[in-house]
């Protein structure tokens, strides 16, 4: 009779053992199931082989993965872009349920189109100011990691947040100052009560700008290290907070319940992303460490992409604007019309631009041009046949998706036809910008943000123009078909010039190195 206490064993513990390469029971390296007495084992058995085979059976799965992973640079993309497209259909998930609490509890009221249009101008400074930062800092990030060391990638990071923290800080400032200037002007269709509480909602939502930019930039620094899944997740946060307000808080602060769920996910959102930050080893705390030949080259391509970002960005204060323009409702009707489109950009672009931009990075730092070229064809023609038949088949129950999503509370079936159609329109731009995506980041990689900013200026002069003159034909539906037709262009262009630039630079190489 045994005397010691004795530890439960399966039969999967020895798989476990294979796996680990460590012994089950190291204090006991001579037990197996035979000194058990028959009833012991097979409560063991009975206890335990369910949970031990589901954990070795993800041991296992998760070892495969890992090995298929390292095969080949299109594998690590690959597997990167199953990381954060899992982890942004889930977010996407969370803000559809946002989207569908908003609907019940606002409709197309006016009240909504204030939060709509209040919300605009700090979005598009957050995507101005660390959407550019990041598509500047990550290539040289990576490069200086490649070439110089952790250590010297730490320093530029601390630098970089410093700077970008005071440039949010100061956009802050000056968005709360020009208020009165240009809400008039995105809202010209509002009457005065309308504008007045656009201009009150405005002012709660500015935090956001510094809240996010933050989170974003501590998303990319995540990124560059290859750590995927929490930045990805991250808004998961904002929209469950966001529904959380609006359930508690909505009777009776209105529409104000949205806006304060909005700031407060923001703000922990960041939290979260820089307490992982820290766990990685890697400091959030701001430091400057000098103007560096790093810095320069980082603030060097940090001029065009905001440049271009800025014009890029300004389509959508058109599109926004000219809605306005049409009557109550419009401004709704556009926004609800690009929720499915949104959500699936949301998914497959993010995934494509996330996944890329740091191997394109490492690539281009390493010269090695073949890579390139063959990462660039092979994720095209894959973008291609993935969404051009999703596209199709979205088109075709656009309308029975509308009712199903929408019409409920004050959304009525008028609301759903409208939507429906503007929803077709927008996804006609499914495949053509998750392939611009794709291109628009082995641009960054190749540090020509400059031509990206020729490209948005080119998409900025077509939409105003095509915007204007298809609302005079189709109303809202024609500002849809207008954004669809510019990113039309822009792709034509950038897969143009990507090409062109990548047989110049495989034939003359491109000066990667940091002087």
């Amino acid at each position: 009779m045994i005397s010691h206490p004795m530890p439960d064993i399966t039969r999967t513990d020895y798989v476990t053992e294979i796996i680990t390469n460590q012994p089950t029971f190291p204090s006991h390296p001579a037990i197996s199931t035979a000194h058990l007495p028959s009833d012991t084992c097979h409560r063991c058995d009975s206890t335990n082989w369910l949970p031990h085979t589901m954990i070795n059976t993800l041991q296992v799965g998760q070892q495969r993965w890992n090995t298929w992973r390292e095969r080949s640079v299109n594998t690590r993309i690959f597997a990167a872009m199953v990381t954060v497209g899992g982890f942004t259909l889930l977010v996407k998930f969370t803000a559809a349920a946002k989207e569908l609490v908003v609907a019940y509890q606002f409709g197309t009221s006016d009240a909504l189109d204030a939060f709509l249009i209040a919300f605009l101008l700090p979005g598009f400074a957050i995507s101005l100011v660390a959407g550019s930062l990041n598509a500047a800092l990550i290539p040289t990030y990576i490069q200086v990691r490649e070439h110089e060391g952790q250590e010297a990638a730490q320093r530029l990071s601390s630098s970089i947040m410093l700077s970008s923290a005071g440039l949010l800080v100061a956009v802050s400032v000056v968005s709360a100052l020009v208020a009165s200037y240009i809400l008039p002007v995105l809202a010209s269709g509002f009457s005065a009560e309308k504008l007045a509480l656009t201009t009150s909602l405005y002012y709660v939502l500015l935090p956001c700008i510094a809240l996010s930019g933050l989170a974003v930039t501590w998303s990319a620094i995540l990124n560059a290290h290859d750590r995927f899944a929490l930045a990805a997740a991250g808004p998961m946060v904002t929209a469950f907070i966001t529904v959380l307000m609006l359930i508690v808080l909505a009777k009776d602060w209105g529409i104000y319940a949205l806006a304060v769920g909005t700031v407060t996910g923001s703000l922990l959102e960041a939290g979260l992303l820089g307490w992982w930050l820290g766990r990685q080893g890697i400091s959030v705390i701001p430091r400057w460490h000098g103007t560096t030949p790093a810095v320069k080259q980082v603030w060097g391509q940090y001029t065009p992409m905001v440049a271009g970002a800025f014009l890029m960005g300004s389509t959508s204060l058109v599109a926004q604007s000219m809605a306005a323009m049409l009557g109550s409702g419009s401004v709704s009707a556009l926004a609800y019309g690009s929720k499915i489109t949104t959500l699936i950009l949301g998914v497959g672009s993010v995934a494509v631009s996330t996944a890329v931009l740091p191997h394109f990075s490492r690539m281009v730092a390493r010269s090695d041009w073949d890579n390139v070229r063959h990462t660039l064809l092979t994720y095209a023609r894959l973008i291609v046949l993935i969404t051009l038949p999703m596209t199709l088949v979205l088109i075709y129950f656009s309308e029975p998706l509308v009712r199903l999503l929408f019409q409920r509370g004050a959304f009525t079936d008028a609301d759903t036809k409208l939507v429906a159609w503007v929803q077709v329109l927008y996804l006609l731009q499914v495949p053509i910008f998750v392939l611009g995506m794709l291109i628009v980041r082995l641009m960054s990689a190749l540090k020509a943000n400059g031509i990206l900013m020729w490209g948005a200026g080119i998409n900025l002069f077509f939409n105003v123009v095509s915007s204007y003159l298809l609302m005079k034909w189709l109303g809202i539906a024609g500002i849809a078909l207008s954004m669809s037709l510019m990113y039309l262009v822009s792709c034509c262009y950038l897969l143009f010039v990507s090409l062109r630039l990548l047989k110049s630079v495989s034939v003359g190489g491109l000066k990667t190195q940091i002087t």
